[in-house]
């Protein structure tokens, strides 16, 4: 019997024991490194992608059809205006033109008869000696007669221009690309391209931008800013910058309601001819906004959804409590002092200038941030500052960049 009960009393404060939860061990605070954001006058470009244009560009070709018969340049050399580029046979055209004065002479002939019918006609009317009808025939015929010499003769200059469109010249100094065509090729009215000719100095470059920026750019057009040196710089595609500075020429007349962005158009000397149309390239625009910004390393920010985040951290005294365990913990806490811990801030990020990041809102100078052990924190973790091993960087984030750092565009417009 009292092996019974002591067996019962033993299952009792087993079943006590097995019913209290063992409370988890405390979590330890994050390593990390810290940066005190500060502001400083920062010398950046904004970028846009951009295209080259010719100014003029013209496809040739031929307002007479027949058949190639000679070609009088260099392929992708710089031609003059006026110069000569294509003929086509021009024989049909001058025989065209032969036939047309022919018919001059013979429409004149006809006039100078009509003429002396007419005077004839005209005096035998004075006297009553003719009858009215045939009078009335020749002077009629008369002026069928002028007419015809009228129309010999505009048939004539139709002729002539033929015969002057089967040579084809330059419209304007420019470059002229490869030929479409052959030594006895056919060509088609309005249909065969012959050749393509375009300006090349100076060379126009195009880019888009946001709507927001349309009144930057007005500003810079109207000469209400005050010009800054090499305000517009152009990367060419291989990365190397040209050597010329350019200038605003056109601002579109209208915002495209789909994107919101507005085409710009600059001008750029092109002395050299490197420039080409059709090359993509990168528009430099200079920082325009003297007055310092927040930089801080890229790597202290966090991409999520499309918005950004950083990582603050303040020196408090966390006292959410839900039981008395917990509530003692705060307290015991609250005894100790305050400790460093970590809380996610928005901010709206611009421009990126190498391994750094400008912050346009969302923190103060003065905040320190983290930069390294972003990746192991979420809101309110404790932290332990100054303890964590640069991950292929300073503290600064000057050198390296990890994985959310990457997530920005280096690109990015302001």
């Amino acid at each position: 019997m009292h092996r019974v009960l002591l067996s019962a009393l033993l299952l009792s404060c087993i079943a006590i024991f097995s019913c209290k939860q063992k409370q988890p061990p405390p979590v330890p605070p994050t390593p990390v490194n810290l940066f005190t954001v500060k502001a400083q006058k920062v010398l950046y470009y904004d970028k846009y992608p951009s295209t080259t244009q010719a100014l003029s560009q013209v496809n040739l070709l031929p307002q007479v059809q027949g058949y190639i018969t000679g070609i009088f340049f260099t392929e992708g050399a710089h031609v003059r205006k006026g110069q000569i580029l294509y003929e086509i046979d021009k024989r049909l055209y001058q025989a065209a033109v032969d036939a047309a004065e022919a018919n001059v002479k013979v429409a004149q002939g006809n006039q100078v008869q009509a003429q002396q019918d007419a005077d004839r006609y005209v005096y035998l009317n004075n006297y009553h000696a003719v009858a009215k009808q045939q009078y009335d025939h020749a002077v009629i015929a008369l002026e069928n007669a002028k007419s015809q010499v009228k129309a010999a003769e505009e048939a004539v200059k139709t002729a002539k221009t033929n015969l002057a469109y089967s040579t084809i010249y330059a419209p304007f100094d420019g470059t002229v690309g490869f030929s479409q065509v052959k030594l006895g090729n056919m060509v088609v009215v309005g249909q065969t391209i012959l050749n393509t000719i375009s300006t090349n100095d100076p060379m126009a470059v195009d880019f888009l931008i946001n709507e927001k920026q349309l009144m930057d750019f007005e500003k810079i057009e109207k000469g209400k800013q005050k010009p800054i040196d090499s305000l517009f710089t152009l990367l060419l595609p291989n990365n190397s910058l040209y050597a010329h500075t350019g200038k605003i020429s056109i601002i579109d007349r209208a915002v495209d309601p789909q994107t919101g962005s507005i085409r710009i158009r600059l001008v750029f000397p092109n002395p050299d001819n490197d420039l080409k149309v059709g090359m993509s390239c990168i528009v430099r625009v200079h920082n325009q906004d003297a007055a310092p910004q927040l930089v801080i390393p890229g790597k202290a920010v966090v991409e999520q959804m499309g918005e950004y985040f950083v990582f603050v951290v303040k020196d408090t005294i966390l006292t959410q409590h839900t039981d008395s365990t917990k509530k003692q913990e705060a307290d015991t806490a609250a005894q100790q002092g305050p400790k460093p811990y970590a809380f996610q801030k928005k901010v709206q990020i611009g421009q990126t200038i190498g391994a750094n990041v400008i912050i346009k809102a969302g923190i103060a100078e003065g905040d320190r941030i983290v930069v390294d052990g972003v990746q192991s924190l979420h809101e309110g973790s404790q932290v332990n500052v100054g303890s964590k091993k640069p991950g292929g960087g300073d503290s600064a984030g000057n050198k390296g960049q990890d994985s959310s750092a990457r997530k920005i565009d280096s690109s990015k417009n302001k």
